[in-house]
């Protein structure tokens, strides 16, 4: 994904996903580190993460949260009540927060807000709440005051801020896929559309944002600039989210509501900003911004690796020191306990790993584990933190840390040991149980098994085939206590019959061994010979099979009006009397209209539905 990118900085929203989900490729990414913020208490909801490429940058700080209320890793103490030297500031105020009506907890337990402290600027990762129900509303809004106040803030501290993500708001007309026709089909105006709470605040945050009426006190002057609009001001259909249930994106009917903005000094920092719309696998696509190598800081020309690292780390773009273990954050996600000290293991093996002692490296076992000293094995090794990987002449990480240990706490069976489990318990009365029968072969796989006729007996009168194996051609193995010669006698009946049922009327259980396929029910214990099967009983496979075939065969999709393709099939979810009924619509995308089109390559007015449809009586 990093390779696709070839960014050197990564935010991702909505990841989705709990702490217990992480595993290495997502945390232990060679030559990236990364800070997550997940949901406390809402699983697999929201979620943000910020990758940094070791070899370019590396934050000074970094916390999770946008009011500072939580706590880092290991501490009881605030973002904002920690010491001086630790804080990124700008906090919001308790009458800020008290303003947005919502809790500085609740609102940053949701996993929204990453923000890393650059020399250069302060960096925001965020996933803003969507527009989905009336009952989040306020909550929606209070983030986005909190997220206005905090910027504000710090812009007012004398910082540099870049806020990315998604904000889930489409900045103006130009943003939103035939926003003209959606206004008059819900009955609004413009002046209506562009005040709406969420987009009055947006606009108040941005330079040329369009704000109906005065502005609001404290947002009377913008601090942020869009650098992707900046770069195509008039472009029309520059849209990062599409709807998938309608399909929409092959249509471009869509909006632009994720965005990378800019302090506003910071505007001569960049060289290019646009959408990859063409980069498939979300309902989103990436929108980045490129910075220069040379920017004007504080009046002076400076190199970019110089400002968006530790001071010291780079000299005029040239790498004076590597990047170590102290230049890790708290919140950093190598520093998770699951994942602390140790490396990818897929990377272990692209490298030439050290040799690692026992007893340094976080996974060797103790000595006694095994030993039956219970006290002793179950003391815990030394954890020793794995050494980064130090960047080559290029800047590039090359590992050289400690390899892994073996893992394996339980003895594999070797494959030399005969296998000795045991497929029958023995009988309570203590009397001798007949050798187990082992079954290569598979049974019934599918409901077709059960109609297959049974295997021909030898005093039938379709006598077994002479190119088909017979169960003397076949030499069974050693571990068997079977021979071939017997197969057919009395004794290895009974034997047979101790897998199966011993029930005369209990459904038929079929055993096979190589070609050898033999049913209890057709086999009495007490006898020797194959008695002929029931007449009453016999079914005929060929209308059994066309029975069950029409029982679970989908019926055919009817035809689109406009196309004549086959339809697809849909599941009605509103609410009102139609909710969970089926229907029938044409397959193709929606087009840049958002309506249904005709005579056009876009989806058509054709709706059956599927209660009504009747592939019989259609000509």
């Amino acid at each position: 994904m990093f390779d696709i990118l070839e960014a050197d900085i990564v935010v991702l929203q909505e990841t989705k996903i709990q702490r217990k989900d992480l595993v290495d490729d997502m945390v232990l990414v060679p030559g990236w580190d990364c800070y997550w913020s997940l949901p406390k208490h809402k699983k697999g909801y929201s979620g943000v993460v910020v990758f940094t490429r070791q070899s370019v940058c590396a934050p000074i700080r970094a916390e999770e949260g946008i009011t500072g209320t939580l706590c880092p890793p290991g501490s009881s103490t605030s973002f904002r009540n920690g010491p001086e030297d630790q804080q990124i500031g700008g906090y919001p105020t308790k009458e800020q927060i008290n303003a947005s009506c919502v809790d500085a907890t609740i609102l940053d337990s949701e996993g929204r807000c990453v923000v890393l402290e650059f020399p250069a600027f302060v960096l925001f990762g965020v996933y803003s709440p969507a527009n989905r129900d009336e009952t989040r509303d306020d909550f929606r809004l209070g983030f986005l005051d909190v997220l206005d106040a905090r910027i504000r803030n710090l812009v007012a501290l004398g910082k540099r801020v870049f806020l990315t993500g998604d904000l889930n708001i489409s900045r103006e007309e130009l943003d939103t896929a035939n926003a003209e026709a959606t206004m008059r089909k819900n009955g609004y105006t413009k002046e209506e559309y562009l005040s709406s709470p969420a987009r009055r605040i947006f606009n108040q945050l941005l330079k040329g944002g369009q704000v109906v009426g005065e502005k609001d006190p404290g947002r009377r002057e913008p601090v942020l600039w869009d650098i992707c609009r900046g770069f195509h001001p008039d472009r029309k259909g520059m849209f990062t989210c599409w709807e998938q249930k309608v399909n929409a994106r092959p249509g471009n009917y869509g909006s632009r509501i994720d965005y990378v903005l800019s302090s506003l000094d910071m505007k001569d920092w960049f060289s290019d900003s646009n959408i990859q719309e063409g980069l498939m696998g979300s309902d989103h696509c990436p929108v980045y911004a490129m910075m220069k190598d040379q920017i004007q800081l504080d009046g002076r020309s400076v190199h970019t690796l110089d400002v968006m690292n530790p001071l010291g780390m780079f000299l005029d773009g040239q790498r004076q020191r590597a990047y170590s273990m102290k230049d890790i954050l708290p919140i950093s996600g190598r520093l998770i306990p699951e994942f602390d000290g140790r490396r990818n293991i897929r990377d272990m093996f692209a490298r030439n790993p050290s040799v690692a002692k026992p007893q340094s490296s976080l996974f060797a076992l103790p000595k006694d584990v095994g030993s039956g000293k219970p006290e002793e094995a179950t003391k815990s090794p030394t954890k020793q933190r794995a050494p980064l990987d130090p960047p080559d002449t290029n800047g590039t990480i090359k590992g050289t840390g400690t390899g892994i240990a073996s893992l394996t706490t339980t003895r594999k069976r070797s494959l030399a040991e005969p296998f000795t489990q045991k497929l029958l318990k023995r009988s309570k009365s203590g009397g001798s149980m007949p050798a187990p029968l082992i079954v290569t072969g598979k049974g019934q796989q599918s409901l077709r098994g059960f109609f297959k006729t049974g295997p021909t007996t030898p005093g039938s009168a379709n006598a077994t085939k002479s190119d088909e194996p017979t169960p003397s051609s076949h030499a069974l193995p050693s571990t068997l206590d079977l021979e071939a010669r017997s197969l057919t006698s009395p004794q290895y009946m009974s034997k047979v019959m101790c897998l199966g049922s011993t029930s005369a009327t209990s459904t038929p259980v079929a055993m096979a061994h190589d070609s050898i396929a033999i049913s209890s029910t057709q086999i009495s214990p007490s006898q020797g010979a194959t008695s002929p099967p029931n007449p009453g009983t016999v079914h005929d496979p060929v209308q059994s099979k066309e029975t069950w075939s029409k029982l679970f065969t989908k019926p055919a999709a009817p035809r689109c009006e406009g196309h004549d393709e086959p339809c697809k099939s849909m599941l009605t979810r509103k609410n009102g009397m139609n909710r969970g009924r089926s229907f029938w619509m044409c397959t193709r995308p929606l087009g840049p209209s958002g309506g249904k089109e005709k005579n056009t390559q876009w989806r058509c007015h054709t709706f059956i539905w599927c209660s009504d449809w009747n592939p019989t009586t259609t000509g």
